[in-house]
């Protein structure tokens, strides 16, 4: 295979730069760029726990450096990791431009705002189940905002974030955190499912997860949660920029950000849906902070770029040349006792 070159640009590339930080990560990248291994050979190497590789491996995969998947092991499935790149080409073009920001949003997986289940399907607190197993009226159940899990074999739940990024605002690229997995009856390491997020009602990307993970308890899941339901997911970045839209860091689509109809001071929707589109159609899990192996809500990523008026606040620290923050007060009266002008009792 001809080496893969990852580019990025310095003034937006903060996130991979974060994740080559580490030393422990840059330990994990030499060790992949050997050959590919799974959790429990690069803890071995390292000499550290397999939960805090695994957290390392997570940081290395959101930034798009590292990719996993899921295939037999000696016991159960394994995790695997390789190396996306065997280059990291960096430009400086640019980089006099203001700099890119981010704009994050958690959002709990039971405050969605519309939902269509087939069973087998449901939703579960930290404590109890919702409502009733298989039975779609579940998901419009009061105490369905503290849900930490649901399930179905098909349908879609949406949520809508808010987006309160400046008028003059240039949104660049936005990213979906999630962790995901199909949905099977009990739970099934092999049994593929299209999951496919949208955005503003536009189709951005499918990710075929590969099947119900339950060959180990998920290490944030209650003790009441049974061993034969499914345990935890794989955190999947869906994204879009300028180029296409991408699952992990590969390009999978030519959606770009220009066809989402992003726009600042609007609401953005999100729906996450699981239907055959040709590869598999085994429904879906998805996880929030109470379950599975990573302690987190759904997270959206809007990177932006500041407009004029904003790249002056940046410079300045909101305030003008001249030390002021662009106000205009009115003028003290000089008269003992006076109300000043800008007073509504006047």
């Amino acid at each position: 295979m001809s080496p893969q070159t990852l580019r990025v640009q310095a003034f937006a590339g903060a996130e991979v730069f974060k994740a080559l930080s580490s030393p422990t990560r840059l330990r994990i990248l030499s060790l992949l760029a050997e050959r590919e291994r799974n959790i429990n050979e690069l803890a071995e190497a390292l000499g550290m726990a397999q939960p805090t590789v695994s957290r390392h491996t997570q940081v290395l995969e959101q930034a798009g450096l590292v990719r996993t998947e899921y295939g037999p092991g000696a016991q159960g499935t394994q995790k695997r990791c390789a190396l996306r790149y065997d280059r990291l080409s960096v430009s400086f073009e640019g980089a006099h431009r203001p700099s890119t920001r981010v704009e994050e949003t958690a959002m709990p997986i039971g405050l969605y705002t519309h939902a269509e289940a087939a069973p087998t399907c449901g939703l579960a607190s930290p404590d109890r189940i919702i409502g009733m197993l298989d039975d779609p009226q579940a998901f419009y159940h009061p105490d369905r905002a503290q849900a930490q899990i649901l399930w179905l074999a098909a349908g879609f739940v949406e949520y809508v974030f808010p987006c309160t990024l400046p008028a003059t605002a240039e949104i660049e690229r936005l990213e979906l955190v999630a962790e995901v997995c199909s949905e099977a009856p009990h739970h099934n390491p092999s049994y593929p499912s299209d999951i496919t997020v949208s955005v503003n009602g536009v189709q951005m990307a499918t990710w075929t997860s590969p099947g119900d993970l339950g060959e180990r308890r998920g290490r944030l899941n209650p003790d009441w949660w049974d061993d034969n339901w499914s345990q935890h997911g794989m955190l999947k970045v869906w994204a879009a920029d300028r180029h296409g839209a991408y699952v992990d860091g590969t390009r999978v689509s030519d959606v770009t950000i220009a066809d989402l109809a992003l726009a600042p001071l609007r609401p953005i929707t999100i729906r996450i849906s699981a239907a055959d589109t040709g590869r598999g159609s085994g429904g879906l899990n998805l996880f929030g902070r109470g379950f599975g192996n990573y302690e987190q809500d759904l997270i959206l990523r809007v990177h932006y770029r500041a407009g004029p008026a904003d790249a002056r606040s940046e410079a300045t620290g909101g305030f003008d040349a001249d030390g002021s923050d662009g106000r205009v007060e009115p003028p003290d009266d000089p008269r003992p006792g006076a109300v000043p002008s800008g007073d509504p009792h006047v």
